[in-house]
């Protein structure tokens, strides 16, 4: 199971390893994606990943990985001035390499804050979380030096090793409430999405329905998603799986803080 040191350390004004989490950014907008898709969410968006999607849609959290170390105090006091909002989304890169993210869903949980971690289901860990919304990530992903955003191809190998955990996964789908998220960029990912979706039913004591099977077009832009959102609307009624927007994608585009 891969664990926090296996990722490099995303860089700071001091370029130094701090204490609490590295932050990449906090903002107040509508979750963009899957079943609470439209709630008004604060996000919370740690920096530093431990996989390499070529399509990252956070690229400042993984590719190059930049943010400021806060204290878990100053994190709670940021989301505490969204009065308005209930639900936090702790998100990244993959915010449950850092041991700290712990800490502060215990303490947001003590707030009585609805909390959604979106993490790729490769590292378990024991927390109070409200939704695990786990994104595997499959062969489409990987970052093969065609399709590598730095272009060099040193990320394929350590991600396609690394992209499925089952222990860790099978694990988060018997702790959590979870929801099974595929960024799907064409028909092809269909069979391993099912062949994954059999593993994980096998491999747990909870039911895992087809509502909990979401299909996610891949893109990042209007222009991208005019290109797959129909297809995969249309792989979603085939195989009986949800489908799921992009929702801040369509409101806002690419705009950063959405």
């Amino acid at each position: 199971m891969p664990v926090a040191s296996d990722v490099e350390e995303p860089t700071t004004d001091a370029d130094a390893a701090g204490e609490g989490l590295p932050i990449n950014e906090v903002f107040y907008s509508l979750q963009g994606e899957g079943t609470l898709a439209g709630v008004p969410s604060v996000f919370v968006r740690t920096s530093g990943c431990n996989l390499r999607c070529w399509f990252c849609d956070s690229y400042h959290t993984s590719w190059e990985p930049t943010g400021a170390w806060r204290d878990v105090d100053s994190i709670v006091e940021e989301v505490q001035s969204h009065e308005q909002a209930n639900h936090i989304v702790l998100t990244g890169g993959e915010p449950l390499i850092h041991e700290e993210s712990v800490e502060l869903l215990e303490r947001l949980a003590a707030e009585g804050y609805h909390t959604t971690v979106e993490t790729n289901g490769t590292i378990y860990r024991d927390a109070p979380i409200d939704l695990a919304s786990i994104s595997p990530k499959l062969a489409s992903s990987t970052p093969t030096s065609e399709r590598d955003p730095k272009g060099e191809g040193e990320w394929e190998e350590k991600h396609e090793q690394n992209r499925i955990d089952m222990d860790a996964l099978s694990q988060m789908v018997d702790a959590y409430e979870t929801q099974l998220k595929f960024v799907v960029t064409d028909e092809s990912d269909l069979p391993e999405i099912t062949d994954l979706v059999d593993r994980v039913r096998e491999a747990t004591a909870t039911t895992v329905a087809d509502d909990d099977v979401l299909l996610m077009p891949e893109g990042m832009t209007r222009e991208q998603l005019d290109g797959t959102r129909s297809e995969v609307a249309e792989l979603a009624m085939e195989y009986g799986y949800r489908y799921t927007p992009r929702l801040h994608v369509d409101l806002w585009n690419d705009a950063p803080g959405t």
